[in-house]
């Protein structure tokens, strides 16, 4: 059912279509290099074969996870044998290219000897190397709609040649719209993949077809075929982080049902539920903080009831933690603390500890001047030491930690506030 012609093509509307990029490209007869990115399934293949077919040029395609090297010389081998044409190398998953097979193919496409076409379904920017992607324009796929996914399933029903459609309509195959879309949402975006769970259905109700009626696809297979369907996940991919990401957006942005709605993404993904967790953990110090220091507990105990029971039962207990994080006052004022304290070392280099500040537990030690003049603050008014410096020499007065002024922060501000000060008024008496 791969499309033999631009008009044939479902879906992509943002690069098919009048005036839109790849339609112009096609239609102007013209070649370029390009990375076609996108999922599984959204007719990246298609593409570049009626890119090069449009424009008649020689097609040679190759797969990355078999080809190597000497495919390549091969190909452009074949390339010039064939000067009166154009050749378009096309590299499906050309992310499995490590750099030097990248490299491999440049000089021929710099000369113009080939124009390269590469397929990928991960993010250009780490898996390709700068020199091929500066030579290459990148065209982002993007997941084929349900709507579009059951106008193919009902073309390749109905298709006497490429299909399953019988031209005298003796054994055409019947199925609803609304089973076709019921295929079409367990195929997640993807056309191969529509086609392959029709295929099985047909397959099912052709067993039991009896008479001379036509097959018919009814509720009872549709739910066999779809049976354990899993979302697009992508572990460690592009969507693996994008997934991740948009549930800590959502629990820092305080909306837990949009959290929510992510957690059930992922772990319907395959994603392992105790990565989530230590995520889960890094978001209650990272965007909760003190504002609500239950958060680190909580987040901690659900992971702690994970490991003890496991899925399912234990995927409620960080359902629990992510809903309670995303409805929780939110403070970033440790984290930024954190990082400004951290980049005030890197850049300081070592500062000495001051001498009243040293341990002295030795005689010697004393005698040099260890811990001498140091304010126990136990001793002093309210148990704090006004004016005292705890910083190295040169540093005193730096302030890394301020509270926001909600939840518990709010208080720990005042306080802060109050015992600042009293060190700046101490300090002016000195």
């Amino acid at each position: 059912m791969r499309p033999t012609v631009l008009d044939e093509v479902v879906g992509q509307r943002h690069l098919l279509g009048e005036g839109r990029p790849l339609t112009r490209l096609v239609q102007a007869r013209t070649l370029h290099s390009a990375i076609l990115w996108g999922p599984p399934g959204t007719g990246k293949t298609t593409l570049a074969r009626l890119v090069a077919q449009q424009a008649n040029a020689e097609f040679i395609a190759l797969s990355a996870v078999m080809a190597g090297v000497k495919d390549i010389r091969a190909a452009v081998a074949t390339a010039r044998d064939t000067a009166d044409r154009p050749t378009v190398l096309f590299l499906d998953e050309v992310h499995r290219f490590n750099k030097a097979q990248q490299d491999a193919f440049l000089p021929y496409v710099e000369d113009g000897t080939i124009t390269f076409i590469g397929a990928t379904t991960e993010n250009p920017s780490f898996a390709l190397n700068n020199a091929l992607l500066s030579r290459a324009r990148v065209y982002v796929l993007k997941p084929l709609e349900e709507n579009d996914l059951v106008e193919i399933l009902r073309r390749a029903l109905a298709d006497p040649d490429r299909g399953y459609g019988d031209s005298s309509g003796s054994r055409n195959i019947v199925a609803t719209d609304d089973l076709l879309g019921q295929i079409a949402g367990a195929a997640d975006g993807d056309a191969r993949r529509s086609l392959n769970l029709l295929e099985l259905a047909i397959g099912i109700a052709e067993s039991n077809a009896t008479g001379d009626g036509s097959p018919q696809i009814d509720q009872e297979i549709v739910d066999e075929v779809t049976a354990g369907s899993l979302r697009r996940f992508d572990r460690g991919g592009d969507l693996f982080y994008d997934q991740i990401s948009a549930l800590h957006k959502s629990v820092r942005g305080s909306d837990p049902d949009a959290a929510l709605y992510w957690f059930a993404r992922m772990l319907d993904g395959g994603c392992d539920p105790q990565y989530i967790a230590r995520r889960v953990l890094r978001m209650a110090s990272e965007d909760i903080g003190n504002a609500d220091p239950r958060a680190l507990r909580i987040a901690l105990d659900a992971w702690e009831v994970y490991e003890r029971l496991g899925t399912p039962e234990g995927e409620l207990a960080l359902a629990q933690a992510v809903v309670f994080l995303a409805s929780a006052a939110k403070s970033n004022a440790v984290y930024r603390a954190y990082n400004d304290a951290a980049a005030d070392v890197r850049r300081m280099g070592t500062k000495e500890v001051p001498m009243h500040l040293r341990n002295a537990p030795t005689g010697l030690m004393k005698d040099l001047g260890h811990g001498k003049d140091y304010r126990y603050a136990h001793d002093e008014a309210d148990g704090f030491a006004a004016g005292e410096s705890y910083f190295p020499d040169g540093m005193s007065g730096r302030v890394y930690y301020e509270p926001v002024d909600r939840g518990l922060e709010k208080q720990i501000g005042e306080k802060l506030r109050h015992l600042r000060s009293r060190n700046s008024v101490s300090s002016k008496k000195r």
